[in-house]
């Protein structure tokens, strides 16, 4: 069965969705379009271009996360440094790594500029912090920056999106009006489920997104006790609040809810049992919602 879907943002956390997209596989269902934010962008645009969980699986086995947190050369040099330079750069890391592995897992697929892959078949939700704006790209690569989609690369959109804020230096195009600093989606939408509705709310295709908390009334309250605390819940709440906003009761009916508690957005250390286990997890909760789902 064809079905549009949706990932949400969540770093490392997001190994759940490779388990739960192999049981969606395995009961029959496969994606005619996928959206995602962050971590989801990367879900998506390997599902885009015609990977299988299966073969997603794989190819992480092999893949040390440290190795995409990538530091600048005198950051290794001289290790206090990056505390310094972080005000001019605006992230402690550069990202390039990332760009540069899903441009090589993209490739083998056929997949380089939007032009490779089905037209409408992938969104990619960014932030754009000089316009003050949700980016979905390709759809604003013409209108917002005047850049044509089918030359633009696939890889580069979804390292936007992953940009998290301080963690990663922030990507920087020119656009229209000038320079534009963009951030990782999820500062504006991290669960971008609005993607596939229409105007009147009707649907092409059923959608199945999935999110890696629980469900919107079940969201534990945050403690702030201290000034880095309350920049966190800031941040967090900045995240989940458009979203939240959006998702009713009826369309929580059509997500799959992932809470994973014990592991943190960039716990690139994860061990190999963890890994498994968030994958696991994922398995466990998409079971869970088909045996309910009503499409």
């Amino acid at each position: 069965m064809k079905v549009d879907g949706v990932f949400s943002g969540g770093g490392v956390k997001a190994l759940a969705f490779i388990g739960a997209l192999e049981e969606l596989e395995s009961q029959g269902y496969s994606f005619h379009r996928v959206a995602g934010t962050s971590a989801g962008a990367i879900l998506a645009s390997l599902t885009a271009a015609g990977y299988s969980a299966t073969e997603i699986k794989e190819r992480l086995k092999s893949l040390s996360f440290e190795e995409l947190v990538d530091v600048p050369i005198t950051d290794r040099l001289f290790p206090f440094m990056k505390w310094l330079l972080l005000y001019f750069r605006m992230g402690l890391y550069k990202g390039n790594q990332l760009e540069f592995l899903l441009e090589e897992w993209l490739e083998e697929k056929g997949v380089r500029t939007f032009a490779d892959i089905p037209q409408g078949s992938l969104k990619v939700i960014c932030s754009d912090l000089t316009l003050g704006r949700i980016v979905v790209l390709p759809d604003d690569l013409k209108k917002v920056y005047g850049i044509e989609p089918a030359t633009f690369s696939v890889a580069k959109a979804v390292r936007m999106s992953s940009g998290l804020p301080y963690f990663f230096i922030p990507v920087k195009i020119h656009g229209k009006r000038g320079k534009s600093v963009i951030v990782d989606g999820g500062v504006l939408s991290n669960f971008p489920l609005w993607i596939w509705e229409k105007k009147e709310g009707c649907r092409t295709r059923p959608i199945i997104g999935m999110k890696l908390s629980d469900e919107p009334d079940k969201l534990p309250e945050q403690k702030i006790q201290n000034a880095i605390q309350m920049f966190h819940a800031l941040f967090k709440t900045m995240q989940q609040a458009h979203d939240a906003r959006y998702i009713s009761r009826s369309m929580s009916k059509d997500i799959i809810f992932i809470p994973v508690n014990t592991i943190e957005t960039t716990d690139f250390d994860m061990s190999e049992e963890e890994k498994e286990a968030l994958m696991n997890l994922g398995h466990e909760h998409a079971r869970e919602f088909l045996k309910r789902w009503s499409r």
